[in-house]
């Protein structure tokens, strides 16, 4: 394929994608980490403050916020919610200045949600060309375009692409890392020495999970260096040098958040690093991070590794969440394996397939004299996945398959380089197995688009799909509190004039619904009469049966058998009617 033809369907790809995410983009309500998220965002630009949502960097935020400098908006510095003064602020307080900001400031909610969307979007679409861009570099024209197809209409990247959340950021920061650190190993000038630390850091400053990155590309560093004679040599060689990428990462650090805690008082700081970081079980850690807290020169550190410490350990307490008909405050090692066949197209599962298969038996074939070094990203791309699936799998956090999108795009790249290799040695067998190919792309696009808008909920055919994947795991997975417009239009559509309401997702209700709204509590004996909502993730909870050991009350959500399903306000919000 020519380059002028492949650059013509790449454009037209990246022009699908961002169209797809904006469109339904704006059908979706805000989701319950927005809440967070944005406000968060908007007070780093503006006041040059760090209290909100210190479990996250910036750098992601920050982006979303750009927008937003631009509307006028009322920020609420002199309310309680921001100012604290009497105590550290609790954790749920980000969410509180939330609400406040977006609702009860006198700014438009809609117009700060959609403006802070955009630049995500961006976001998205720059990640969808920088893989399109380095497949192509690796594989050629059609491994470029095959990467992209599947980038561009994966219902999980559009899900998550559209929103004000870091899990789409984190997987462009560890492919741009990757991306230049394996550039540096292969030639390590200065130049490529500066700009693989220079891009670690920018990883580092936009989710704290890849922290992950500085053991992988340690180990791959060293496994690089041993490739070739003189061993010794080369790791005298390369270690100094990675050492220095990595010293120089942090100095991209340090600047980042001494901007975000400019009129962060030292005290303050102090005080609400003792208060974020009083569970955290790691005390060496703990105790050296606020004491640096109100060191001029620490601060920014100190900032830091509190959230890299808030984040470990919100992993580590976990979470409580409803999994396969069960409720649990732990984790279940098979939750992301089995997420992931089940949120992933059954299309992708099958090109999966048909690629092992036909890598299988092209082992028999003669193996190229120094394959490893000449295909070291493959190594590379394999080391990650370990690291960062055992992670995930060992960890307490099951609240969503987002948590290992930094994985995806290396899995795309193995499949599809894997496809090139067995198309290598096909032989008579390459004209069924492209057509196989195209019906199976085409297969995988068709289950994208059908989902059109509902792509936080997607689950592929075999999970029970848009309308039953919620039988599996809901949360983030599925409700997120996205489908809160599409509520008010049935509210509104049949003019109803009071509805009790259990809602989980970043929205206030009361801001919409007024006089309308009436908190639904399932936990009260008496029972509401008329019209009831109930968020999928509320109500998987209150159904679903506890694991041995789990110590909280279930079951509360029974007497909805005795109420009729009217409706679905998308598919996460159930409406019920009762005389």
């Amino acid at each position: 394929m020519s380059n002028r033809l492949t650059f013509i369907i790449a454009g037209l790809l990246l022009l699908t994608l961002f169209s797809i995410a904006f469109l339904s983009m704006a059908q979706d309500s805000l989701t319950f980490d927005e809440l967070a998220h944005i406000p968060a965002s908007y007070s780093y630009l503006t006041q040059k403050d760090y209290r909100l949502n210190p479990e996250h960097p910036p750098l992601v935020k920050d982006l979303a916020a750009l927008p937003l400098l631009f509307l006028n908006l009322n920020f609420p510095s002199k309310d309680q919610v921001w100012l604290q003064e009497d105590s550290a602020p609790a954790w749920w307080v980000q969410f509180d200045a939330g609400t406040k900001f977006l609702y009860e400031s006198g700014n438009n909610p809609r117009d700060i949600i959609i403006w802070s969307r955009l630049p995500m979007i961006f976001l998205l679409v720059f990640l969808a060309w920088f893989l399109f861009k380095w497949a192509r570099e690796l594989g050629g024209n059609y491994a470029g375009l095959a990467v992209l197809i599947l980038f561009s209409f994966s219902p999980e990247f559009i899900a998550h692409g559209r929103l004000v959340t870091t899990d789409v950021g984190a997987a462009m920061g560890t492919v741009l890392a990757t991306y230049f650190w394996l550039k540096f190993l292969k030639n390590p000038k200065k130049i490529n020495l500066f700009l693989a630390g220079l891009f670690l850091g920018i990883a580092l400053l936009i989710k704290f999970s890849l922290i992950l990155l500085i053991p992988f590309l340690g180990i791959i560093t060293f496994v690089y260096a041993l490739l070739s004679a003189p061993r010794l040599e080369n790791l005298k060689k390369y270690i100094p040098k990675a050492v220095l990428a990595g010293a120089i990462s942090l100095m991209i650090i340090w600047p980042i958040y001494q901007f975000h805690i400019w009129n962060y008082p030292p005290e303050r700081q102090v005080r609400d690093t003792a208060a974020d970081l009083a569970p955290n079980p790691i005390e060496p850690a703990k105790n050296l991070t606020i004491w640096m807290a109100d060191k001029p020169l620490l601060r920014p550190f100190a900032q830091y590794f509190k959230g890299v410490l808030m984040a470990t350990q919100r992993t580590g307490f976990g979470n409580t969440t409803y999994f396969m008909g069960q409720i649990s405050a732990d984790a279940w090692r098979s939750y992301f394996p089995i997420m992931y066949l089940a949120k992933l197209p059954l299309a992708f599962h099958a090109i999966t397939i048909l690629t092992i298969l036909g890598l299988i038996y092209s082992l028999f074939r003669k193996r190229p004299k120094n394959w490893l070094k000449e295909n070291f990203f493959v190594f590379a791309f394999l080391a990650f996945l370990s690291i960062y699936w055992l992670t995930a799998i060992m960890g307490n956090l099951n609240i969503g398959l987002r948590h290992i999108l930094p994985t995806i795009p290396f899995i795309y790249f193995l499949v599809i380089l894997g496809l090139r290799r067995v198309f290598e040695t096909a032989g008579k067998f390459k004209k069924p197995l492209a057509i196989a190919l195209a019906l199976i792309f085409i297969w995988y696009a068709y289950s994208s688009v059908s989902a059109f808008p509902y792509y936080l909920s997607y689950y592929n055919e075999a999970a029970g799909g848009i309308k039953n994947g919620y039988k599996y795991a809901a949360d983030s997975n599925y409700d997120w509190g996205q489908d809160f417009y599409r509520l008010l239009m049935f509210i509104n559509e049949n003019n109803i004039q009071k509805i009790n309401l259990d809602y989980f997702g970043g929205e206030s209700p009361k801001y919409w619904l007024g006089e309308k709204y009436i908190k639904l509590n399932p936990k009260e004996s008496e029972k509401p009469r008329g019209w009831v909502a109930v968020s999928l993730n509320q109500l998987m909870g209150g159904i679903a049966k506890p694991v041995s050991g789990f110590d909280q009350e279930t079951g509360y959500y029974g007497w909805l058998e005795d109420y009729t399903l009217k409706a679905k306000a998308g598919n996460s919000i159930f409406i019920y009617y009762k005389d």
